[in-house]
């Protein structure tokens, strides 16, 4: 990670100092960095040691940040990782245009692989996660939106650049197709499971620890699993008391909601979610060769579970 960090810096410099500013204030704000450190752990469990595992994981961060910008400004949030979210500081038009930067000098890093293979993963995974963010978008305060709906989102706007990372990891070790789509669907199941929590974390965690505002999902009109599977568990008044929420988009009622979501038992069913998607990831390693990195990624999936930022 100290490379992909070294990579980070060096690819962050700009000749026009707000973007410089503006890049240095998401990135330095840390984060989990999940992404890089699942392509360097699924290149050390293939034995993979291309320099270019540094750069392509400086890539899907770069990715990722640009995906938070421009998510961040959609949504309208104020805080994100503990403090002030880059466009409360600097403003929309600004966050918007440095989110291009990123996305464009990822593409330019991209090219330093050198495989068309690595550029069409990437080029496809962007797409997607733009598609996901417009579906979210559409689904915005629907109430009737069902669980499959809500995976479908997740998987396209969380999920796929986890997919791609552990795939990028893959074609650098010029692996298998078997072992490629075993990284793949690990990345893939990860990410899913990832996703998940976050959303129980919105009625089951706490703000100071999260580094956000309790209750965004509802304030922007989401309907994530706990408050789909609220409405499928409680009764006729405390369904409606949640759809009404998620369609107005409000978050006057967020204690009676989260009190619904708890008495109902749909955090229960939400967790239980994203622990078949971790034992779906943990499955997917037994292709792999058995060593250190790849009882690190069992561990990184099992500890998932358990995370409460």
């Amino acid at each position: 990670m100290h490379e992909v960090d070294k990579v980070i810096a060096d690819r962050l410099a700009s000749g026009v100092p707000l973007v410089g500013q503006i890049s240095q204030y998401i990135i330095a704000a840390g984060g989990k960095r999940l992404r890089p450190a699942l392509l360097l752990m699924v290149s050390g469990a293939l034995g993979c040691l291309d320099v270019q595992r540094f750069n392509l994981a400086a890539v899907v961060e770069f990715i990722h940040t640009a995906t938070l910008l421009h998510d961040d400004v959609v949504d309208a949030s104020t805080l994100r990782r503990g403090r002030a979210t880059a466009n409360e500081t600097f403003g929309n038009p600004a966050s918007v245009l440095v989110g291009d930067f990123l996305y464009s000098r990822a593409f330019q890093m991209m090219v330093d692989a050198g495989q068309m293979r690595i550029m069409q993963i990437l080029a496809d995974a962007t797409n997607i996660i733009a598609e996901g963010e417009v579906m979210q978008l559409m689904n915005m305060h629907d109430a009737s939106l069902d669980e499959a709906g809500y995976l479908l989102v997740i998987r396209s706007k969380t999920a796929k650049l986890f997919e791609a990372s552990a795939r990028l990891a893959a074609v650098l070790a010029a692996s298998d197709a078997a072992t490629e789509e075993a990284c793949a669907t690990y990345g893939q199941a990860l990410g899913t499971a990832f996703q998940i929590i976050d959303d129980v974390l919105d009625y089951d965690g706490d703000a100071t620890e999260m580094g956000k505002n309790l209750g965004d999902d509802l304030r922007e009109g989401k309907a994530t699993l706990p408050l789909i599977a609220a409405m499928q568990r409680g009764s006729a008044t405390e369904a409606e008391t949640v759809r009404s929420a998620i369609e107005k988009g409000s978050a006057e009622q967020l204690e009676s909601i989260v009190a619904i979501v708890r008495r109902t038992g749909a955090l229960e069913v939400a967790r239980d979610a994203a622990a078949n998607e971790a034992r779906r990831a943990m499955a997917a390693l037994e292709q792999l060769p058995e060593n250190g990195y790849r009882a690190g990624l069992l561990q990184l999936a099992a500890q998932l579970l358990e995370r409460r930022t």
